[in-house]
């Protein structure tokens, strides 16, 4: 069986780990790396890595090496003060506790990440950024098209009525107090 139900109601892909250390997925039916299995685990798939001879559930094991991997390629997430802490609860009275502990840390982590997300694109996403992100990128696509040779000019900006082509004072106000509510917006996600 390729796939089996999760509790979410997605679809849980069942990885078999053989003795020479290869692993097979059997939704591909292809042998596949931990590598990849770093890629599915950033795309949010769900899979489980089973012993092929013992059907034995290692999924733990095989997430572990892959953060032991990532860690050696010098991407270190783990600071080795955090490292210590960790080893030193392994026989602790709060052993039983600490998993619970950090999955809601982490829960936390991503929401407060997603939120935060949210806020910028909320925050460029009308008004007068928008514009401004609009016309620049307008420039930016003249000017590569200008180096590529296509030639093609660079549309003006277009010139609000009754002004000199410069932004007023209460204009410049106005972008200033956006930028200030911003500013707070992000201390408050951050906290």
């Amino acid at each position: 069986m390729a796939k089996s139900k999760d509790s979410e109601g997605g679809q849980t892909v069942i990885i078999k780990k053989y003795a020479n250390r290869r692993l097979y997925d059997t939704e591909t039916s292809s042998y596949i790396t931990l590598d990849l299995l770093s890629q599915m685990t950033r795309e949010g798939r769900d899979f489980v890595v089973v012993d092929a001879k013992t059907g034995e559930d290692i999924t733990h094991n095989v997430l572990t090496q892959i953060i032991m991997e990532e860690e050696q390629r010098g991407e270190n997430m783990l600071p080795v003060s955090f490292l210590r802490q960790l080893i030193s609860l392994y026989g602790n009275s709060m052993q039983s506790l600490v998993p619970q502990y950090l999955e809601a840390s982490m829960d936390a982590f991503r929401k407060n990440q997603l939120q935060f997300q949210q806020a910028m694109e909320g925050a460029f996403a009308g008004g007068p950024f928008a514009e401004l992100a609009k016309r620049n990128m307008e420039m930016f696509n003249a000017a590569a098209n200008a180096f590529k040779g296509t030639g093609v000019p660079v549309p003006p900006a277009p010139a609000e009525e009754g002004k000199a082509g410069g932004q007023t004072a209460e204009e410049v106000a106005e972008l200033k107090a956006q930028l200030a509510a911003l500013t707070s917006k992000i201390d408050k996600l951050t906290k």
